[in-house]
């Protein structure tokens, strides 16, 4: 039985996927900064107690530069399988694909996910989930539109890669099953709980200004930013056969999610 190391483990999809693996039966070491065994990117020290016995990786782009020297020691402690979530919209972007680089030239079995926005981030990351329980969604999105996927969905696609072969060298964009603009979602969830939650479209600067009142460092509004001007211009506006290749079925509904919210 593989013995799988879930870096990021109390994350959106970290956590997912650690319940996956033990609702098969494995025993998976799921570290974070705030684990018992504890896992930092800024703190060598810390990977190669949790790299120990370890033959397959579910590794989160946190942005760090940090990836290429943990991958080398990785190899070396004897793991034969990387699975790495990414994103779409770098691949899009024409981003720095730095990460996707490292995994793939690794020289052990890969697969590299590229997911859509989640669905989750409405409810579980403070930049849209604090302004949907406000009941005011301010966002610079336009009328442009994005396929949303369920974390659970790519869970779902990770474990598989971790676990099952066929895999090994695969790239999978991965997407929700059908486009819908940001306010379309924030309707979805209003209808879902009951809730007055209004979607109001705001030009960058305006939105840029928000996330400086609420505290968000200018770095961090710059990227934010330029994701939004992504979807504002029509640039993500397609679906993703990822998770049906995967797992031979097709991915939750952004309907599905939002009767979850309570």
């Amino acid at each position: 039985m593989p013995k799988i190391l879930v870096l990021g483990g109390t994350g959106k999809t970290g956590r997912r996927v650690a319940a996956g693996l033990r609702d098969q039966g494995l025993e998976p070491r799921v570290v974070s900064r705030s684990t018992p065994d504890r896992f930092d990117w800024a703190d060598e020290a810390t990977w190669a107690p949790v790299l120990r016995d370890i033959s397959a990786v579910y590794v989160v782009d946190e942005g760090t530069d940090r990836l290429p020297e943990f991958t080398e020691l990785a190899v070396k402690s004897g793991v034969q399988r990387l699975v790495l979530l990414a994103a779409r919209v770098w691949q899009e972007m024409g981003a720095d694909l730095t990460s996707e680089q490292t995994i793939e030239q690794s020289g052990v079995d890969w697969t590299i996910l590229r997911p859509t926005w989640f669905n989750q981030n409405f409810t579980e990351d403070p930049l849209l989930a604090d302004p949907v329980k406000q009941g005011e969604v301010r966002l610079p999105t336009g009328d442009g539109k994005e396929a949303f996927i369920d974390a659970q969905d790519i869970a779902d696609v990770a474990i598989a890669a971790l676990t099952q072969p066929g895999h090994a060298g695969k790239k999978y964009d991965l997407s929700g099953p059908r486009l819908l603009t940001w306010g379309d979602a924030v309707d979805e969830i209003a209808r879902a709980t009951g809730r007055k939650i209004t979607y109001v479209p705001v030009d960058r600067q305006a939105y840029t200004d928000d996330l400086s009142e609420r505290g968000y460092p200018p770095e961090y509004a710059e990227v934010i930013v330029a994701l939004f001007d992504h979807i504002r211009e029509h640039r993500s506006e397609r679906l993703s056969d990822g998770v049906q290749q995967v797992l031979g079925r097709e991915p939750r509904d952004f309907r599905e999610y939002a009767k979850t919210i309570r």
